[in-house]
């Protein structure tokens, strides 16, 4: 290298500029009329297709090893870096479009090598290869342009690099008077700074200009606003990425014999390949954003497209299920089984009776422990009957973050709970599933529980209700199942705490009367419950007073449960999800009546349930009393709070007709007495899943109800 830097320091005349004035003033003229109409002039494509993108693919990598890292060269380990690496491949590259195009690509490489070693225009260059490729498309004649120039950048740099150690690259060196890289990198470091930059810019423009002749037309027209954008904007955006080819040969070029002690000419290039950089920057911002809207239009109609495929296949009928919760579930095919984490494949679930247990990530607990119970439930696992299989599908944010480790962290504890199957990642299930879910299966917030049959028929868009009052039994949660379910019921103690503490449909049996009592006044409490004790001990009978509590008050609940334990004043439900699920049940059951077109004036058991969730509505305590042989011959009566004191104090007025009659039966009379038309019951349904019913009448008095609405934000 010294007989180089000897050389370099002879007197020399300087090369000249990248942009000359011409140069700045067709710079400035960049969306000029005139200037369009010289590019559009050298466009005739004669219909040739060329695959680019595996071109492309080769130039990022000749860009990727030959960009000087000075720091690397200085150091000696830029060489060794190349070494390590792995040779690009080009996925279904052809050589045969390679061997057809390698004669053009070296013309271009030579053309372009003459024209800016001589410090031509660069305009009148960048014309003549448009005219060159005038036959190409856009998207060729940028790419094939790039491959030429690369081919130039490459073999510099190959040259530069191993000049160092190479005899070979160091004659070659000689010959070509290439300056010492090592020796002037300060005075190069910013050329080369910018020259990195811009190449940038262009092959980013590059890469943006092949997408969109790659957009799927399937699924994206020409007359879309997106599409029509780019196209008008395609001959700019290749005039300038070509432009600044040149440019960067230019450079290179320039470099050949340079006099490293004129410093402000490598400042004013370095400057004025920023320009150009800033330039094509501002091009490939356009082009992404314009992209980013066909890419958005793109997914729309995919997920329209996957949407109504979804509807198709549940129009059509199937041999099994698979076709469904393929199309439904994770598209590798995978389930997990939560509690233990094994993975199985959905083919498990082939012929079988599946519940897709929809919800967010926000389903409760109780929701959870419950179903658990009724799912792990020995009796399900024996009866034929009673089988099926449930399918967590959780409804995610898809705009969150994949990587939000708080959410992440979240499915996965609720996942760990769940010993049914659960889908792998939620954050990968189809947007058009989503849409399918939200808008055909009417999933808002709250859980729901879709029922499929093994042949993936929808039996029910919502079986939870069904799973909640009768459990397994309900199996296979279709509408005639549920209409013959509700034909062998009645309303009583049976029905108001099957599944919840079976002790207490014990008590009754032995002849106990049951008194399940709620609300939150304390004061009320008291009273009721010390009444209930004297007028039990009076009437000489056992009384098993029972606190249920209320409905989405679980800290009011939990302290009232723990005044009532210390001051001994009833029994309790310790486990707070008993509670729930009482009136979760309740809920449940007025759903169910709702759906099947039941009302208070023609079906006695949903006059109950209304009083029920009524009572619970309230501010104030009530109770139902219950007693006889649990059956359909059980008596019950309920009453709110004040009428129900008002009756146990008055004892002494009915005692002969508990005495004569039964104490359930006399009680029942009594409230009846007391009771006075004016009341103001209020009816709260935050359990309703689908439409709320435009009339509720009454449980009462039968008269439609005034219709509010009731937004509520609470911490308990």
């Amino acid at each position: 290298m010294a007989g180089i830097t000897q050389r370099l320091a002879a007197p020399r005349k300087t090369r000249p500029t990248v942009l000359k004035d011409h140069d700045r003033r067709m710079f400035a003229l960049s969306d000029d009329n005139a200037l369009m109409k010289q590019i559009q002039a050298t466009h005739a494509p004669d219909g040739r297709e060329v695959s680019v993108k595996p071109i492309l693919l080769i130039i990022g990598d000749i860009f990727h090893r030959a960009t000087p890292s000075l720091d690397g060269i200085l150091n000696g380990t830029q060489e060794h870096v190349d070494t390590e690496d792995k040779t690009v491949t080009a996925p279904g590259f052809d050589d045969d479009i390679l061997e057809s195009l390698a004669y053009l690509i070296y013309k271009i490489s030579c053309e372009t090598s003459c024209k800016c070693s001589g410090g031509g225009d660069a305009h009148a260059t960048t014309m003549a290869l448009l005219n060159t490729l005038t036959s190409f498309s856009w998207d060729s004649k940028v790419v094939l342009t790039l491959a030429a120039f690369a081919v130039n950048y490459g073999e510099f740099w190959l040259v530069a690099q191993l000049c160092i150690r190479n005899p070979l690259a160091k004659s070659v060196a000689f010959l070509k008077q290439l300056p010492n890289i090592i020796e002037y990198s300060n005075s190069l470091k910013p050329q080369f700074e910018a020259l990195n930059k811009l190449i940038k810019a262009i092959m980013d423009v590059t890469t943006h200009i092949v997408e969109f002749t790659e957009l799927p037309s399937q699924f994206i027209s020409d007359d879309t606003p997106a599409v029509m954008a780019v196209t008008a904007h395609l001959p700019a955006a290749a005039y300038w990425t070509i432009r600044s080819i040149v440019a960067c040969a230019t450079q290179i070029s320039s470099l050949i014999g340079l006099r490293m002690e004129n410093n402000t000419a490598l400042t004013t290039e370095a400057w004025e390949l920023s320009s150009l950089a800033h330039k094509v920057t501002n091009i490939h911002e356009h082009l992404k954003s314009q992209l980013a809207l066909c890419y958005q239009h793109i997914e729309e109609k995919r997920h329209l497209e996957y949407f109504h495929t979804l509807v198709r296949l549940f129009e059509t009928l199937h041999l099994d299920n698979l076709k469904i919760l393929r199309a439904l579930l994770h598209p590798k095919e995978e389930l997990v089984i939560g509690s233990s984490q094994k993975k199985v494949n959905i083919e498990v679930l082939q012929r079988k009776h599946v519940l897709l247990l929809i919800s967010d990530l926000d389903i409760p607990h109780d929701e959870i422990t419950i179903l658990g119970h009724m799912y792990l439930d020995p009796q399900r696992k024996t009866d034929h009957q009673m089988q099926y299989e449930v399918v967590w599908l959780p409804v995610v944010d898809r705009l969150s973050p994949h990587k939000d480790q708080e959410k992440v962290k979240k499915f996965q504890e609720l996942q760990s709970k769940m010993p049914w199957y659960t889908v792998t990642d939620p954050w990968t299930i189809e947007p058009a599933v989503i849409k399918y879910i939200k808008e055909v299966w009417r999933f808002s917030k709250r859980s729901i529980l879709v029922s499929l049959d093994p042949q993936g028929r929808v039996v029910s868009i919502n079986a939870l209700h069904m799973m909640w009052i009768w459990g397994s039994l309900a199996t296979p949660f279709s509408i005639e199942k549920e209409e013959a379910l509700w034909k062998s019921e009645y309303w009583g103690i049976t029905l108001l705490i099957d599944g919840i503490d079976p002790k207490v449909i014990e008590s009754m049996a032995k002849g106990n009367i049951i008194c399940l009592y709620g609300g939150e006044d304390m004061e009320w409490i008291r009273k009721f419950t010390s009444s209930a004790k004297k007028v039990a001990k009076a009437a000489n009978i056992t009384l098993d007073l029972l606190y249920v509590g209320k409905s989405n008050a679980k800290e009011r609940v939990h302290k009232t449960n723990s005044i009532i334990s210390t001051e001994q004043l009833s029994q309790i439900w310790p486990d707070l999800t008993f509670i729930w699920f009482f009136w979760t049940r309740l809920e449940s059951m007025l759903y169910s009546k709702m759906q099947n077109g039941k009302t208070v004036e023609n079906d006695p058991i949903m006059e109950e349930v209304m009083t029920m969730l009524s009572f619970d509505g309230s501010d104030k305590g009530w109770a139902v009393v219950c007693g006889g042989i649990p059956g359909p011959e059980e008596i019950i009566a309920r009453g709110n709070g004040e009428i129900a004191l008002k009756t146990l104090e008055d004892f002494e007025n009915w005692k002969v007709d508990a005495e004569q009659n039964g104490f359930v039966p006399a009680f029942k009379e009594r409230l009846r007495k007391l009771h006075t038309p004016q009341h103001c019951n209020r009816l709260i349904l935050p359990g309703i899943t689908g439409e709320i019913p435009e009339r509720i009448v009454c449980a009462e008095c039968h008269r439609p109800m005034e219709k509010y609405f009731m937004y509520r934000c609470c911490t308990d």
